[in-house]
């Protein structure tokens, strides 16, 4: 099957490079953190052809998750993030919780490891200022292992608009239902989802998936939003949202609307679909051929017509270990042949800034400026903006039966 690959290949042919003593020729990764990402990541790597990257070991606070996912995946285990931090790893990749990722990156970039990190990029701006400042202060790279900047099939997405198929971008929609147990917002000692450890709700979780994709896709940046934020689970007030709705206003006029849910009963999926002057997109992460382009465009190869190109997908759960795939030796390649990621800290910190420009607007109860964002974040920090949130939300679960 010919496979599809875009323009703007985030890969290199040139996979080595020399040091001394010889050629680098893959990445030492230590993984911190050994739940469910984890899980992604070394299945990604483990279907990888003569990939890049080795996992050489692994650190989590929960024992009995640390020796489980060791034992299964057969990477030696370290019993302190020290101890693994002061072993032959190049690199870290960090997957846990929002609160302690500036925190852990701090310690990381001090080690002289180079930092792969789950999104969001960290709880607050502030934050994701001392992430940058830390990692540039050790001189070692820093990118965001954001999954929807690097699935192939955004990369054929991107591939459309470069190419002036779809002409100027003015109008889209995205969405995002991750359907979570109950227990995700209704047990307060789950950190998922919480104001103090999460960062804020279905929002803060699943919001920068598509503002970081959102910003790369159009070229762009926002610069107004309005937002409502729901309840549909009689969740504590230390929880956030279970549902959003956000609408924005790009610097090159595109209006895009913003849905994400963690109630919706269904699959996990992804849905976009943009809308420009010459042509249309549509995608949804449950189709086997997941993009379908129109253009009327003249002299193209499928112009008037929908046109499905061969790209590498599988839907849920298998976009999630391609895309970890695709994100990990991408940074092994940029380490190997020193080079600044694409996808760059500034990048993936501008999308946290759009999710909170969301909730700005949502607590003001009308359209918010970014501009507006800059004037308040001058007197306050970015984590004042979630005080009260609780207040913000509709809560809809009054009426509703489960």
């Amino acid at each position: 099957m010919k496979i599809y690959i875009p323009s703007e290949s985030l890969f290199t042919k040139d996979m080595n490079c020399e040091i001394e003593g010889g050629f680098l020729e893959f990445v030492k990764f230590g993984i911190i953190g050994c739940g469910a990402a984890a899980e992604f990541h070394s299945a990604g790597i483990e279907g990888a052809e003569n990939p890049n990257v080795k996992f050489t070991g692994c650190f989590d606070v929960n024992k009995e998750v640390l020796e489980t996912f060791s034992k299964s995946k057969r990477i030696p285990r370290y019993n302190s993030m020290e101890e693994l931090l002061e072993s032959d790893i190049d690199a870290a990749l960090i997957l846990v919780p929002h609160y302690l990722h500036a925190t852990i990156t701090k310690a990381v970039a001090k080690a002289g490891k180079h930092v792969l990190i789950e999104k969001p990029m960290a709880m607050t701006l502030e934050q994701c200022d001392e992430m940058i400042a830390d990692t540039k202060k050790a001189g070692v790279k820093l990118m965001i292992a954001e999954n929807h900047r690097f699935l192939p099939a955004h990369g054929v997405i991107k591939d459309a608009v470069k190419r002036g198929l779809l002409g100027d971008v003015f109008l889209g929609r995205t969405y995002e239902g991750a359907f979570c147990d109950a227990s995700e917002f209704l047990d307060p000692d789950i950190w998922h989802f919480t104001y103090d450890k999460g960062g804020g709700g279905a929002l803060f979780d699943q919001g920068p998936h598509k503002m970081a994709m959102l910003n790369w896709l159009l070229d762009s940046e926002v610069v107004s939003a309005q937002c409502w934020l729901g309840k549909a689970l009689p969740s504590p007030p230390t929880k956030g949202e279970d549902s959003a709705m956000v609408f924005l206003r790009y610097k090159n006029g595109a209006m895009i609307d913003v849905v994400v849910s963690s109630t919706t009963v269904h699959p996990l999926t992804n849905s976009t679909e943009l809308h420009g002057t010459k042509g249309s997109v549509f995608e949804d992460h449950s189709w086997e051929l997941p993009v379908k382009i129109y253009t009327n465009l003249p002299d193209t190869e499928h112009s008037y017509e929908y046109h499905s190109p061969q790209v590498e997908h599988s839907p849920f759960p298998g976009y999630y270990t391609i895309a970890a795939r695709v994100e990990d030796t991408y940074f092994a390649d940029c380490i190997i042949n020193d080079k600044e990621p694409e996808f760059t800290p500034q990048q993936a910190k501008e999308a946290v800034a759009d999710i909170y420009l969301a909730y700005y607007a949502a607590k003001k109860g009308e359209t918010a400026t970014m501009d507006e964002l800059r004037q308040y974040l001058k007197k306050h920090d970015s984590l004042s903006i979630m005080k009260g949130m609780d207040k913000v939300v509709q809560k809809n679960f009054g009426s509703m039966r489960w």
